[in-house]
């Protein structure tokens, strides 16, 4: 059992007012919160751009779109786990596109079993995509400070005259000196010089 209890926001797009409660019994708030409901692409649309979401679900098709298109553009500008439930007609045309871009389907009929089945499985994809953003964001953190130091040294090169190693032995020095990280070194650095 895990200690850390994880509560995902929802958007649900569907018109079927008998799916929607059907789902929102699915969904009980101590697991689910925020639950946003639309009827149509055009709010889910206006949803999304008011806060991101953990999973999507989308029931096909809407009144204004079929939905394919949304849960697509969904599942690859944000890091939600989409799903899309589409009956037999569209589920065979739809399956590999939807599919190559991570997104899971249901067809057409469905039942709570399965259907709660699906939401434990986006739950899961949804922390693995969440553990691929801290990796990204430390990378993109250590980066930043590999920018700051070469910076931070061109300017020890330029301004005080000091050779490529010597510039890079300075600020090592400087951080375990001061016991601070080479990134508050060279951004005193480059206060200084800059």
């Amino acid at each position: 059992m895990s200690l850390e209890k994880r509560v995902f926001s929802v958007l649900a797009v569907s018109s079927n007012e008998k799916f929607r409660e059907a789902l929102s019994a699915l969904l009980p708030e101590s697991d689910y919160s925020p639950v946003t409901f639309a009827k149509d692409v055009n709010s889910a649309r206006r949803a999304l751009t008011e806060r991101e979401y953990d999973l999507i679900i989308v029931n096909s098709p809407l009144p204004d779109d079929p939905g394919i298109r949304f849960s697509i553009d969904s599942a690859s500008s944000g890091n939600a786990a989409v799903l899309l439930i589409a009956g037999a007609e569209l589920y065979d045309d739809v399956h590999d596109r939807a599919t190559k871009n991570g997104i899971f389907m249901l067809m057409k009929p469905t039942s709570k079993q399965i259907l709660s089945t699906a939401l434990d499985w986006m739950a899961s994809a949804r922390e693995r995509l969440r553990k691929t953003e801290k990796k990204a964001l430390t990378i993109e953190e250590k980066m930043n400070e590999i920018r700051l130091v070469n910076r931070a040294k061109w300017l020890l090169i330029s301004e005080v005259k000091m050779d490529e190693p010597s510039a890079h032995r300075f600020i090592e020095k400087q951080a375990m000196d001061r016991c601070v990280s080479k990134r508050e070194v060279a951004e005193e650095i480059i206060k200084t010089y800059g």
